[in-house]
């Protein structure tokens, strides 16, 4: 029992472990600029740049002619200088559509493709930096441009929907969908009432252990991106709910060894992932509001505006919901409000009664 393992430890080993195959598939001399970003970034980070940068050694090997003929094994730094910035932009027309070594088809957005050139330069960077190579190409290579995007989040009607219907659901539902609904409902609704009233992550969530909810102060304690803990509150309404789950159906299971302390099982009393937590939302979600995709993400952005909305105070809304950067929380809450956008729309009259 001393060696069991906490969530956000049992996953750190995890991705520790995964990047150690990942490194496997790279050129040896990448282990470096891993190694260094080890203290200013996330074990979870490591593991997308080595994706990413796996990518750009495979368009190597496939379409450039110097390279055809190569195995990983055999780059070296000396090649990253050789390419030159329109072999880099080539590289970012590839990442639109490619396929992987599986042959599944790939595309990246503006998102994805900006997310793997970032990885790109920083790669380049550490070499460029350390004085390993002398040409940095990607610095002459403009980095794609993100669009400003509409922010997807539930109206306060339709969050009073969702509930209710996870609430009625088994109303329409017979047989072996009912036996379900039936077995989960408390935890659903427990799941969706705490996004919903606390902006927390869905890995933070998934992550939570039974006695991180304190009840006596109304309060959860969360792992933060980074690993730094802090204590999120909430009101009665999520209190209710959790206490509905836990002496429920939390209390009448009897969870797998490594799981006895997850707040949040799945019907194979394990701790639930973060895949199960998405597609739960997703499946009530379309129910309600087919034409928005409401994600776990979706619901925390519809809790960070209604507290916005609600206090007026940005910096409470970048503490609550775990923004290391303010203006993060501006750009996504501040700068958006929809309810003085919709007088734009009878503020002006084009005749007059």
């Amino acid at each position: 029992m001393g060696n069991e393992k906490n969530y956000h430890e049992q996953t750190k080993i995890d991705y520790t472990l995964r990047l150690r195959e990942l490194l496997k598939t790279l050129p040896p001399f990448a282990r470096d600029f891993f190694r260094a970003m080890e203290s200013t970034s996330s074990i979870r980070t490591r593991v997308n740049y080595a994706y990413d940068i796996r990518v750009f050694y495979h368009y190597l090997m496939e379409n450039n002619p110097i390279y055809r003929n190569y195995s990983v094994e055999q780059f070296g730094p000396a090649d990253l200088e050789h390419l030159e910035p329109v072999d880099i932009e080539e590289y970012m027309e590839y990442l639109k559509v490619y396929k992987r070594d599986d042959d599944e088809l790939m595309t990246n957005g503006e998102k994805g493709l900006a997310r793997k050139m970032s990885a790109l330069r920083s790669y380049y960077g550490y070499y460029y930096k350390h004085q390993i190579i002398t040409k940095n190409p990607t610095l002459l290579v403009d980095m794609p441009k993100q669009h400003e995007k509409a922010i997807i989040r539930l109206d306060t009607d339709e969050v009073a929907l969702l509930l209710d219907f996870v609430e009625s659901a088994g109303n329409k539902l017979t047989g072996q969908a009912l036996t379900y609904y039936n077995k989960t409902k408390n935890r659903d609704l427990a799941i969706l009432t705490l996004l919903l009233g606390t902006g927390i992550r869905v890995s933070e969530c998934v992550g939570l252990d039974i006695n991180d909810v304190d009840f006596k102060n109304n309060g959860i304690t969360v792992t933060r991106k980074g690993g730094n803990q802090m204590v999120v509150y909430f009101g009665d309404e999520v209190a209710d709910a959790l206490k509905n789950y836990i002496d429920g159906e939390r209390k009448a299971t009897t969870p797998l060894s490594g799981h006895e302390n997850a707040l949040f099982l799945s019907t194979q009393r394990r701790r639930m992932g973060v895949q199960a937590v998405e597609n739960m939302v997703k499946k009530y979600a379309r129910q309600v509001t087919p034409n928005k995709k409401i994600t776990p993400h979706k619901l925390r952005s519809t809790y960070g505006t209604s507290l916005y909305r609600e206090t007026g105070d940005i910096y409470l809304v970048a503490d609550v919901l775990g923004h290391k950067d303010v203006n993060t929380t501006k750009k996504h809450y501040a700068a958006i409000d929809e309810d003085r956008r919709r007088l734009a729309a009878s503020a002006v009259k084009l005749r007059e009664s």
